[in-house]
Formats: C-alpha cells, sequence, structure tokens
C-alpha cells in the first residue's frame, strides 16, 4: 500500500508543478480600457477599434451617446480611462482636473449636413434660401434634441425667420441614432445633424452640407481620465487616433482631422 500511495503522491505532486509551471508561463490577460465617445466620433471609432485593440494591447470597452449624455455620466462619478467628446466638453473636464491634461488633443471637425432616405429625390440646399425652401418643405424635419448641433440649428431657424414653420414639423430624439433611422425607414423627411452622424446610417444618404454662409463646425478632442488606472493603454489611443493612420479614416467619414 505504501509503494502505491508514494506514487499517488507522486502524480500529485508532478500536477501540481504542471499548474504552476502553466500559470507561470501564460500572460495576464490586458485590462479593459473604458472609453466615453460622442456620437460624433462614433463611425471612426468603430471602424478603427480593431487596429487600437492591437496597437495598444488592451480590449475597448465603448460607450457612445451624446456629447451632453456623456459628460452627465462623468458629472456623476461614472469610471472611464478615456473620453471623446467636444472640444468645449474637454476643456471643461480639464479644468474640472477630470482629465489628465497633458493628454488633451484635438482631433477632427465635422460639418453639419441633411440627410434623406437612400433614394429619394434630393432637394436643393446649395444656398441659404434654397436650404430655407426646403425645411419649408419638407412634412417632418428630425435630429437629436441633445445632439451637438442643435443649438445651433434653433440659431438658423430664427436667422431664416422660420422657427414656427419648423418647429411645427420637428421630431426630436434622444441621440442621433434615432433621428437617422427615422429619416431611414421613411417616418420622417429630413435628418440635420453631423455629416459624420448620417453617413453611418445605411438607408440614408448625404445630399450635402449646409451652405457655407450657415454652415458650423464642431470639434472634438480627447483626453485620459486624471483617475485611469492605464494611463500607458490611454496614451497610446490617443496618439494612435490623433496620428496619420486614422487620416484616411477621418476622410471616409465625412470628418477632418485637425
Amino acid at each position: 500500500m505504501n509503494i502505491f500511495r508514494s506514487a499517488a503522491l507522486a502524480v500529485a505532486a508532478g500536477s501540481l508543478a504542471c499548474v504552476s509551471l502553466l500559470a507561470q508561463s501564460t500572460p495576464t490577460q490586458a485590462s479593459t480600457l473604458h472609453v466615453f465617445a460622442s456620437n460624433g466620433m462614433r463611425a471612426v471609432v468603430e471602424q478603427l477599434q480593431p487596429e487600437c485593440q492591437r496597437t495598444i494591447g488592451h480590449p475597448l470597452a465603448i460607450e457612445y451617446g451624446s456629447t451632453a449624455g456623456l459628460m452627465k455620466k462623468i458629472e456623476s462619478g461614472a469610471p472611464f480611462d478615456v473620453a471623446i467628446l467636444t472640444s468645449d466638453a474637454i476643456a471643461t473636464l480639464v479644468k474640472e482636473n477630470k482629465l489628465d491634461a497633458g493628454t488633451r488633443a484635438d482631433l477632427a471637425r465635422s460639418g453639419i449636413g441633411v440627410g434623406i432616405r437612400k433614394g429619394s429625390p434630393k432637394p436643393n440646399i446649395a444656398t441659404a434660401e434654397a436650404f430655407k425652401q426646403t425645411l419649408l418643405a419638407a412634412k417632418s424635419i428630425t435630429y437629436a434634441r441633445d445632439g451637438a448641433s442643435a443649438v445651433y440649428l434653433v440659431k438658423i431657424y430664427d436667422r431664416l425667420g422660420i422657427t414656427n414653420e419648423v418647429n411645427s414639423k420637428l421630431i426630436l430624439t434622444d441621440g442621433s441614432g434615432p433621428a437617422t433611422a427615422k429619416v431611414a425607414a421613411g417616418e420622417a423627411t429630413l435628418v440635420l445633424t453631423l455629416i459624420s452622424e448620417i453617413m453611418p446610417e445605411p438607408g440614408d444618404e448625404v445630399v450635402g452640407p449646409l451652405p457655407a454662409e450657415l454652415q458650423s463646425y464642431i470639434n472634438f478632442a480627447i483626453g485620459a481620465g486624471s483617475k485611469t488606472s492605464n494611463a500607458e493603454a490611454a496614451r497610446a489611443l490617443i496618439a494612435l487616433l490623433k496620428g496619420p493612420t486614422a487620416a484616411p479614416v477621418y476622410k471616409a467619414k465625412g470628418m477632418e482631422q485637425r
């Protein structure tokens, strides 16, 4: 019996040794980098995500939303490693010491555009007057009530003298995704939002940017959270989104890299 017991103990000891060696040789799984990203940057970030993960060696958990909505999350104490928001919002977070000022970087900008359901006749928006007539003729107009361009759109209606007429046909949504989806589904005639938010919707097409005399650009920037425990990975992600690898993606998604 002692012989069998000794053999069993030897096998058990060998098994424990193998487990120990395997544990030592298996690399520790890289921690997840948590990112808050504005809807205006979604198309770019989604396309670059696989490349970003390969380059920085960390998986990305990305939450998209309006800058206003994501700012509320940050203000309430929601943890994050990197924020990609409008430049004004990033500046505010730096002042509040919620972002590491040394990591702040400008990324890109997008102009406001007009979107329609794919295959629909394209309206004339070449001039301010043509755009005005297009808004008046549209049965319904949609965009996100909390979108980065919403405040500016209200100023345009006032400037064109058609605030009451436009307000009567507005379909406001929470987030730009539902707005572009409504146009694709035929539930709204026009969507007015950033060009970079119209392009990702397969059922929509961009008519064009607002006329030059009415156009306004929304700038986006990035920064690492001041409390991140993944500072090195956060900086690597920022460098990639700021660098030449991202340049053609910004262009393809209707944005201008800065």
